[in-house]
């Protein structure tokens, strides 16, 4: 059976109407859209085509139809317009961004918010780390006989610090001599290659210049972890309780507790991808089969790479999503970047 231009456009009124109201669409709407060109029965005939080929479903309790996640992927692929933010939403993301001195994981989170507060769906913010954290310096700081305190720079210039407590007495006079051997040994090498480094150390040193060594190079090796490992925000999920789709709380049940407990298992993208809209069943976890998300890609710097994201019902208005996490990821890269500016706003959305 084909796919003609005329069931393509019933399609487009179906699903654009389906997003608007949450009603499934009957033929006479669709022959009011469609200017009278096309007899009800007509309609009704290609309904059914649509429903065959997959495109359709229809509800048992009504006579009208929606769009099925087969539909939806054309609608996206091939039938939605596409839409540009407004100047308020370019305002209210930009004035979000401007946080930039807060920290990284603050503005990240904060525009989230932002995000989710436009669009009415949930939304989510990765930071993903480095992918390949080393040291650059120490510096260890006597506190009394049996603490001091490690510093460690990365190589992309941030500064972590704490307390080391040692099972033995600490000369505050042997911790310069501790410093240059970790600068010396312990610096632009993985925390695999320090592992290794270290127990090549054993037996060398007597236990109390091991034992606080070997403290350090620990406290390292967490920095580095922790530089490495991506930060995930969520935010806005009341949000998805106003929907029609989830406002029974069984059928929400398993997508809050992704969005609120299990979140690093939200959708992530490739590294050489900026943009994916996932429909229904193409999300492979199993709380966001009957949702879609849409995801998109921008750059920190230092080769580091964020996510931002937004959850709801299939029946979104992918378009205009789209536009605003686009704009978002955007700015995003823009501002980490060198020229610290943000894209222009664009004119309203029709």
């Amino acid at each position: 059976m084909e796919l003609t231009a005329r069931k393509k456009q019933i399609l487009k009124v179906v699903t654009e109407r389906y997003i608007d109201t949450a009603e499934p669409v009957g033929s006479k709407f669709i022959a009011q859209s469609m200017g009278g060109s096309v007899s009800s029965a007509t309609i009704r005939n290609e309904l059914a085509d649509l429903v065959e080929m997959g495109y359709l479903e229809q509800p048992h309790t009504s006579a009208g139809r929606v769009p099925s996640p087969k539909g939806y992927r054309l609608y996206v692929n091939e039938l939605m317009e596409k839409k540009s933010v407004s100047a308020q939403e370019a305002a209210e993301i930009n004035e979000a961004l401007q946080g930039k001195m807060q920290g990284l994981d603050n503005v990240i989170a904060q525009a989230g918010q932002v995000v989710s507060s436009i669009v009415s769906y949930p939304a989510y913010a990765v930071a993903s780390g480095k992918s390949a954290v080393t040291i650059r310096r120490y510096d260890l700081l006597p506190v009394d006989g049996g603490r001091f305190i490690a510093v460690v720079m990365t190589d992309d210039s941030r500064v972590k610090s704490q307390i080391i407590r040692c099972g033995l007495p600490v000369d505050g006079g042997q911790l310069p001599a501790l410093a240059n051997l970790l600068n010396t040994h312990f610096t632009g090498i993985s925390a695999e290659e320090m592992g290794e480094k270290l127990m090549a150390l054993t037996g060398q040193l007597g236990g109390e210049l091991f034992m606080p060594l070997s403290q350090a190079v620990e406290y390292a090796v967490d920095v580095i972890d922790s530089s490495q490992r991506s930060h995930v925000f969520t935010t806005g999920q009341s949000q998805l309780l106003r929907q029609p789709e989830f406002q029974d709380l069984s059928r929400a049940d398993g997508l809050m507790s992704l969005l609120t407990d299990q979140k690093e298992d939200l959708p992530v993208l490739d590294e050489n991808t900026r943009m994916q809209i996932l429909i229904g069943p193409e999300n492979v976890n199993e709380a966001l089969r009957d949702a879609s998300v849409v995801v998109a890609s921008y750059d920190i710097g230092d080769n580091m790479r964020g996510l931002i994201g937004v959850v709801g019902p299939t029946r979104m208005d992918y378009a205009a999503v789209a536009a605003r996490l686009s704009y978002f990821a955007e700015s995003l890269t823009k501002m980490f970047g060198k020229n610290n500016q943000l894209p222009p706003k664009e004119d309203d959305i029709p």
